[in-house]
Parts: C-alpha cells; sequence; structure tokens
C-alpha cells in the first residue's frame, strides 16, 4: 500500500494530531498527495485510501463523488472506502523508462462542494528484466602477434530495470590466456574490455571461445550470457592505433540530415597493405553513418533529444594485415526549442450554472512541453475579455476558475481560447479552444410586453369570446421560460368574477364568459399574472382594464305623457284663446343608452291638425303654432315620436290627447261619454273585492247585533233613546259652515246618554230627501263618503266637530314623474287608489250634474260647484298638476302649472291639468 507525504519526503504515519492536520494541509498544497509503490501491482490493489488522506469521512462519499481525472486509467477510487486501487498495469519500463525516478501525476475531483487536489504516485522498481546481449555470439579476431596486455571492447548487455536492479558487472569464463575488465562510461553505464594475459600462437590453438556474463544487483540477481568467438590470424606487427581512446561530441537536435559530427583517425606503422585502415562501426548504426576510408561521422536520421539524449558508439579500425583497434564515440544531443507546449484540458463541469459566483472550478488544464530548463518553462493566458481567469495550481496545472457574473440569456455559450507559450528563443506557444455552455437557472421573471393592457368591447357580446390577449416572455429555457397566466385580482366581486371572465393559461387570451351589459357594467380591471415554472417560480404582474361600449340596444322610454294606472289614456287642456308658440305640454323621454344612442329627437308622425301645434325637435316642447280657428276640432291628437342617434336609431311613441277649453267642466262631459274598455282583470277584482266586503259586513252586522242584544239586557231603556228614529228628525236647510282653505267639511254626529258616555250616533234618515242635495257624513278618521240625499241634516251645532284644517298637499305631495311621496295620515291628499277613485268620482259627479242643468254652478269659474257643496275654498287648484316636477335630461325647465307665466293671463280654472277619462264615478 502507497503512503502519503509532504513535499520533502516521505511522511511517517502517525495517529492523532498528524491524521487531524492532514486534511488542514494537504489540500492546500501542491502536489500534496503522495504514494509510492513498486511496480507490477495487480489489479484492484489498495494504493491508499484517499478519502482519508483528504480528510473525507466514509459518510460523506456518496456526496462527494470522489473520482481520478487523469489522460491514462491507471488509478481508480472506489466509492465505498475511498481507497485509491490499480485499474491497468504498472509498468516503469514501458512508463518511464530510464528514468531515475518515475511518478504519475493526476488529480482526484470532489463535487459538493467542488473541488481538485494532486496525487503523485511514485513507482518503484523491482527486478523484473534481465540483463541481455543483442547477439548470442560474437566474433572476434586477433592477430597471434598481438602483445600481451592489447585490450578488446566486447559488446555490453542491457538491463531495463535501474538501480541496483540494473547491471551491475560482466563475468568471463575460465582462460588462461583473457581476462576481463570492467569499465564505466560517463553517463554511469558499465561495458567489459578483454585484455590479453599472453602471446597467442595460432599454430597451436586457432579457436578460443569464451563465455561471457552479465550480472544485475537484485535479489537474486538476474543474468544474461553470450558467447565470444576468438580467431587468432597471422602475425601483423602494428595494429591501428586510434588519436584518442573516446571521442566526445555535443550536437544540437535540430541539426539537417548528413551533418558531420566528428571524424575519427587511427595510424598504422605497417607498410604496405597492413597500413591500410578502415574503419567500421562495431555495432551496425541507424542514426549515424561512417565513412569507412576517411572515418567521418555523418547523421542519416533526425536526432530528437526528447527520444535519446546521448549516443555512445565504438569504432573499429582494421588494418590490412587484420589487426583491429577500437576507440568510443560519445554524442551528446543539446536540447533546442523544438517542441510547442501540449494543452491538455480537463472540464469538471458537464454544464455551467448561469449563477455561478466568481471563483467557481470549471476544469483543470495541464500543459506539457517535452523540452527542457528553459524551453519547457511554460506560461499559460486566455484571449479575449471573458468572465473566466486561470489560476496555476502547480507546475504545468493550472485551474480555470469564473471571474464575473454569467448570464446565459446574453451569452448562452462561450469560446474560450487558452493559449500555452514557452520560454524558449524563440518562444514557441500552441493554443485550443473549447466551448463552455452555460446552463439555465431561473433568474429571469416573466416579462409583460406592455406595461398595462386596456380594450373596449361591444355590450351584447356572445358569451365565450375573446376580448383581449396579454403576452409575456421569459428568456429562461425549459420549463424555467414557459408562461402561465390566471387571474389574481379584479374589482369584481370573487365569486362573480369567474362568471364574467376568464383567460387562457397557455395563450394569455382573455374571454368573455356571459353577455356585458353597458347599461349595468361599464367598466372594470382585471390584475393578470404570467407565472413560469422555475422552481422557485417567477411571477409578473399586469393590469387589464375592460371597457363596455355601448350600444344602440335600448329604445327611448316615454316618461311623460304616462298612461293612468287603469291603462287609460291621460289629456292635457289648452286655453283656447292660447297665442302661438304657447307652451302646451312637453314629451319627457329617457334612453338608457349613452353619447349619440341617447340623444333624442322629438318628431311629430300623426297629427289632427298638422299645422296647429309645433314639436321641438330636441326640447320635445309641443306649443301652438297658431291660433285656435273656429273650424279647428276642439280635440287633438298628437302622435310623437321619440327617436335615438343610433345606428339603426330605435324609437318610441307617445299619444298625446289635447283638449281646447277653458275651464274643466266643458271637459268632463266629454270624458264620461267615452266608452271605458272592459277590463277582464279589473271586473275579477272587483268582483273580489265586493264579495270580500259583503262578507265583512255581515260579520260586523253580526257582532253588532250579539252586541246590542247584550247591551240591552245590561242597560238601562234611557241609554238607547238617542238611538231611536226620532233623533233623525227633518231640520231647516243646513248652511255649509266656512271652512278655512284647503280643507273638507267633517260632520260628526254625537249622542250623549244618561249615564255620561259620549258615543258616535249611527245617523238615519226619517224621510226621503231630494235628489239635488247631499249629505256627506264622516267618522272620526276624516274618510268622506256619501251616505243619503237629503236636502236636511239633523246634527246639533254645538256637538259638531271642528273641520280638519290639516287637509293640504305640499308641491312635493302632487303626484307626478319626478319624485311623489307619499302621504301621511294626517288628512293630507289621498296616496291610495281607492281614496283618490272616491275624491275623483265625487267631482265627476258634481260635473254631471252641472252638464244636466240640474245644479247652478256657484262657485264661481273653474269650481265645478264644489265650493257650494264643500266649502267656497274647495276649488280646482287642490286638483294634482301631474305636469309639475317632470326632470327633462339634458334641460334646466320643468313642466309648471301657471298658465299665467305662459300666456300672461291669471290661469283658469283647470287649465294644464289632466283628467282621466275612464268613468271612475260608477265604482
Amino acid at each position: 500500500m502507497g503512503s502519503c507525504a509532504g513535499e520533502r519526503g516521505r511522511a511517517e504515519r502517525r495517529p492523532g494530531l498528524f491524521l487531524f492536520l492532514l486534511p488542514l494541509f494537504c489540500p492546500a498544497l501542491g502536489e500534496q498527495i503522495r504514494y509510492r509503490i513498486p511496480e507490477e501491482m495487480p489489479k484492484g490493489s489498495v494504493v491508499g485510501n484517499l478519502a482519508k488522506d483528504l480528510g473525507f469521512s466514509v459518510q460523506e462519499l456518496p456526496t462527494r463523488k470522489l473520482r481520478v481525472s487523469s489522460e491514462k486509467p491507471y488509478f481508480t477510487v472506489s466509492a465505498e472506502s475511498g481507497d485509491l486501487l490499480v485499474s491497468s498495469r504498472l509498468d516503469r519500463e514501458e512508463i518511464c523508462g530510464k528514468n531515475p525516478t518515475c511518478a504519475l501525476e493526476f488529480e482526484a475531483v470532489a463535487e459538493n462542494p467542488l473541488n481538485f487536489y494532486h496525487v503523485n504516485v511514485e513507482i518503484e522498481d523491482i527486478n523484473d528484466h534481465t540483463p541481455k546481449f543483442t547477439q548470442n555470439s560474437f566474433e572476434l579476431q586477433i592477430s597471434e602477434s598481438a602483445q600481451p596486455g592489447t585490450r578488446f571492447i566486447l559488446e555490453i548487455a542491457e538491463d531495463a530495470d535501474i538501480g541496483l536492479n540494473s547491471l551491475q558487472k560482466y563475468k568471463l569464463s575460465l582462460n588462461p590466456s583473457f581476462s576481463l575488465t570492467i569499465k564505466q562510461k560517463q553517463d554511469g553505464s558499465k561495458y567489459p574490455e578483454l585484455a590479453l594475459e599472453k602471446t597467442l600462437d595460432r599454430e597451436q590453438q586457432s579457436y578460443h571461445r569464451l563465455v561471457l556474463t552479465a550480472l544485475d544487483g537484485g535479489d537474486p540477481p538476474l543474468s544474461g550470457t553470450t558467447e565470444l568467438r576468438i580467431q587468432v590470424t597471422d602475425a601483423n606487427d602494428n595494429p591501428p592505433v586510434f588519436n584518442q581512446d573516446v571521442y566526445r561530441v555535443s550536437l544540437p537536435e535540430n541539426v539537417p540530415l548528413g551533418t558531420t559530427v566528428l571524424r575519427v583517425s587511427a595510424t598504422d606503422q605497417d607498410e604496405g597493405v597492413n597500413s591500410e585502415i578502415t574503419y567500421s562501426f562495431y555495432r551496425t548504426g541507424q542514426i549515424f553513418g561512417l565513412n569507412s576510408k576517411s572515418g567521418e561521422i555523418t547523421t542519416q536520421k533526425k536526432l530528437d533529444f526528447e527520444e535519446i539524449k546521448e549516443y555512445s558508439m565504438v569504432v573499429e579500425a582494421r588494418d590490412g594485415g587484420g589487426l583491429v583497434a577500437q576507440c568510443t564515440v560519445e554524442v551528446d544531443i543539446q536540447d533546442e526549442n523544438d517542441n510547442s507546449p501540449e494543452v491538455t484540458f480537463h472540464s469538471l463541469l458537464e454544464m455551467i450554472l448561469e449563477n455561478a459566483v466568481p471563483g467557481t472550478l470549471i476544469a483543470l488544464i495541464k500543459i506539457h512541453d517535452q523540452d527542457s530548463e528553459e524551453n519547457g518553462e511554460v506560461n499559460c493566458r486566455l484571449e479575449g475579455e471573458i468572465p473566466f481567469k486561470i489560476i496555476s495550481s502547480s507546475k504545468n496545472s493550472y485551474k480555470l476558475v469564473t471571474d464575473g457574473t454569467l448570464d446565459r440569456e446574453q451569452t448562452p455559450e462561450y469560446n474560450v481560447t487558452i493559449t500555452a507559450t514557452d520560454r524558449g528563443k524563440p518562444p514557441l506557444s500552441s493554443s485550443i479552444s473549447v466551448i463552455l455552455r452555460i446552463s439555465d437557472v431561473n433568474d429571469n421573471a416573466p416579462v409583460f410586453h406592455q406595461a398595462s393592457y386596456w380594450v373596449s368591447v361591444a355590450e351584447n357580446n356572445p358569451p365565450g369570446v375573446s376580448i383581449a390577449q396579454v403576452s409575456a416572455s421569459d428568456p429562461d429555457l425549459g420549463l424555467n421560460g414557459q408562461v402561465f397566466y390566471s387571474i389574481v385580482a379584479s374589482d369584481l366581486e370573487p365569486l362573480a368574477l369567474a362568471s364574467y371572465v376568464s383567460v387562457s393559461a397557455q395563450s394569455g387570451v382573455v374571454f368573455a364568459q356571459r353577455t356585458f351589459d353597458y347599461e349595468l357594467l361599464r367598466a372594470f380591471e382585471l390584475t393578470l399574472q404570467a407565472r413560469d415554472h422555475g422552481s422557485p417560480a417567477l411571477s409578473a404582474n399586469v393590469s387589464l382594464r375592460v371597457l363596455v361600449s355601448d350600444r344602440n340596444d335600448n329604445a327611448p322610454r316615454v316618461l311623460y305623457p304616462a298612461l293612468g294606472p287603469d291603462g287609460s289614456a291621460l289629456f292635457d287642456m289648452v286655453p283656447r284663446a292660447a297665442e302661438p308658440g304657447y307652451l302646451v305640454t312637453k314629451v319627457v323621454a329617457v334612453d338608457a343608452d349613452s353619447g349619440h344612442n341617447a340623444w333624442l329627437s322629438y318628431h311629430v308622425l300623426q297629427a289632427s291638425e298638422p299645422g296647429l301645434f309645433s314639436l321641438g325637435l330636441r326640447t320635445g316642447e309641443v306649443r301652438t303654432a297658431r291660433a285656435l280657428g273656429d273650424r279647428d276640432a276642439a280635440r287633438q291628437r298628437l302622435l310623437v315620436a321619440v327617436r335615438d342617434g343610433g345606428q339603426p336609431p330605435l324609437s318610441a311613441t307617445a299619444t298625446l290627447h289635447l283638449v281646447f277649453a277653458d275651464s274643466l267642466q266643458e271637459v268632463l262631459p266629454d270624458i264620461t261619454d267615452r266608452p271605458e274598455p272592459s277590463d277582464p282583470q279589473s271586473e275579477l277584482q272587483f268582483y273580489l273585492v265586493v264579495a270580500l266586503a259583503l262578507i265583512s259586513v255581515l260579520f260586523l252586522l253580526a257582532v253588532i247585533l250579539a252586541i246590542a242584544f247584550r247591551l240591552r239586557r245590561s242597560f238601562s231603556p234611557a241609554a238607547w233613546s238617542c238611538f231611536q228614529p226620532g233623533l233623525c228628525v227633518k231640520s231647516g236647510p243646513v248652511v255649509p259652515p266656512n271652512y278655512s282653505e284647503g280643507t273638507l267639511p267633517y260632520s260628526y254626529n254625537l249622542c250623549v246618554a244618561h249615564t255620561g258616555k259620549t258615543e258616535f250616533n249611527f245617523l238615519k234618515c226619517s224621510e226621503q230627501l231630494s235628489s239635488g242635495q247631499d249629505i256627506l257624513c264622516g267618522d272620526t278618521s276624516g274618510a268622506l263618503f256619501p251616505l243619503c240625499n237629503s236636502s236636511e241634516s239633523t246634527s246639533h251645532p254645538e256637538l259638531q266637530a271642528p273641520p280638519n284644517t290639516d287637509w293640504r298637499f305640499s308641491q312635493a305631495q302632487r303626484p307626478g314623474t319626478s319624485g311623489s311621496q307619499n302621504g301621511d295620515d294626517t288628512g293630507t291628499w289621498p296616496n291610495n287608489q281607492f281614496d283618490t277613485e272616491m275624491l275623483q268620482a265625487m267631482i265627476l259627479a258634481s260635473a254631471s250634474e252641472a252638464a244636466d242643468g240640474s245644479s247652478t254652478l256657484g262657485g264661481g269659474a273653474g269650481t265645478m260647484g264644489l265650493s257650494a257643496r264643500y266649502g267656497p275654498q274647495f276649488t280646482l287648484q287642490h286638483v294634482p298638476d301631474y305636469r309639475q316636477n317632470v326632470y327633462i335630461p339634458g334641460s334646466n325647465a320643468t313642466l309648471t302649472n301657471a298658465a299665467g307665466k305662459r300666456d300672461g293671463k291669471a290661469p283658469a280654472g283647470g287649465n294644464g291639468n289632466k283628467k282621466k277619462s275612464g268613468k271612475k264615478e260608477k265604482k
């Protein structure tokens, strides 16, 4: 298992304080987490507990999602225990070659919060490779004239291991003629030399076989062997001799092919053929070429410092006699800035949230430059103005973090260019471009296209029709930008809102749920809300004002002239002496519509005398156009049409009955002769009332008789003396008292008994009275009703109650079209139909007598004989004027009973008054 260490060496695992401080310091330092493991560990082997070394508990592992980020998957992290496990074969020689140190660096990434940690795993060498020679046997020629002590460089063996596990020594099989010497090169590698111990004699032994063994320092040591085949050649006195045993040269890696590296030189003191020297590589060269005559070494392939930093070659010089000399040529390759930095981008986040705070870790950037020293030192930067920056994390490792506010709606993605530049001369650089996509968050509320809405809807719209549409947009994506509409407030009643309007949740179309009526509802306001489906949801409100526009759907309604309660037509009287321009009456109409639809105009459709009256187009005033002629009829009929200004216009008609007369008496006979149309409903009601009254009378009579019989038994006969027939006797003519103005006569008949109790006396007539006289009898309530006709009335003046002087009616109590008020109980004008009809019956009865000539109009003009019957103060001025206090829309004028104001004369009795044409006295 590996171990975690600091930067300066291997750390000792100490319980207690070190385990507590380790999570605080390891993540904070570059390359902090270090492990050391041997190579060739089987898959699944535990390197170390990475989670524990980082300070994570086992419970945190599911949420932190600890994982490894590296180019090659050598390691993985156990999700259950947090152990760092070997996931593929670790061959140190394959990974690092001959480098004395071999370490794998990678990053451990943890989420929630996102962070990464540098991990360094050092691979230790094991003795898993044996020394090997390139060939199983080698040929070597030695002249028999070679002197003892002559040395020959032998083939070296290769061992991929390093350190003690590498090649350490050579052994030579025992032979008295040869010995083995081990020498060391400048780079520390060892090579063997064969030394001649004594002179060889070709004639005795021409061929020698030796075994060369190479051994490493492992435990146990591994070895490799090769066979040396030495051939003893004929004598050649002087072998070639090189100027130097070792040639060393430095060569830049970027030299072109064919460049001369150096020239080796050897000399031979012999003459003739034995002095001719031929040069060759002891082993076949592939990188360099050698001129066999001149000894010039040239490059044949491109040199790469990053692949091989130095070359060691053995050059042989052979003369014509077969003697050989060897030298070593060492070529040191110098690094040139010929490699651009390599940029590797490791994204840690699939999507970057647009609400990421500055400093949020986005990705890990690794820079690798194969050059060395300054040529391999790299600076990294970002191109352009972008909300990101890079922070140096460790050597050739950088963090990409956010450096500003992100807004996906403005910039949904960024094309980030990362440029790495080394410090060589000239500097080299490389760039990569990555696309960073910004993911959406619900950070934008819906926005309505208008600050407020208003719409005009014509009334009488069909239910379900669309009346308006609101629209809002949300720049977010998906559900965050999907807008739904609803009604959240209104000035209508909450319970009635759903019956007026509704809104489509998807389209924002507002529908009318019912038909609007301008006369009932002219405007209302809604508050609409647009809400997205984000989490949390965002919303916006807007007001929608709905104005209901008027349509001409209401015809004018005539307020005056109006029909009577029984449906009979009313009439207006016009003085016979009315001059042209005299205001006869006024047609009053209203229209529930507004604007032009309620702009009324008045037109005469039909007239008995077309030129007799004129009608105001806008006022509706009926005036005399000329004076009444002798041939003109006293009764005139005008059919007036009231039209509004709508398109198409609507209209209503009113019929005016105008009578030319100076008094009401002239009008009444003509009215009474007019047949009254029968109303089946009224007749039925009349019969029901009569039947009810009859039943009530019979019941009262039974009660009175029962009480009378009981009182007769209980009291003396004197108490009943006032009920004798003799008490109601004839007397002289009774002169009506002069009551105060505005009163009606009340007659009380009292009887005083001996017991001291005062009782009302029921009047009885002792004889037949003449038909020309009436007696109005009344009770204490003040109600008048005719009891019998008599020329005399028996009553005692001293017992008669004074008349009620409160029988008056004010201007506000007169019936009319504008604000008629109900009367009180103090004797004012009757406010119910029955009492009104009774009074009208008396007036009509008197008018009938006047028409028949049986009565003299003693009350003066316009009194209709009423003053002779009820007092001189009761005249037609007490009859209400129905035209008073009539409100005329659009005008300040009112109809009044002021004939004198119209023509400058004293008002005649009954002028401008209206009467019913039915024969109400029959009831």
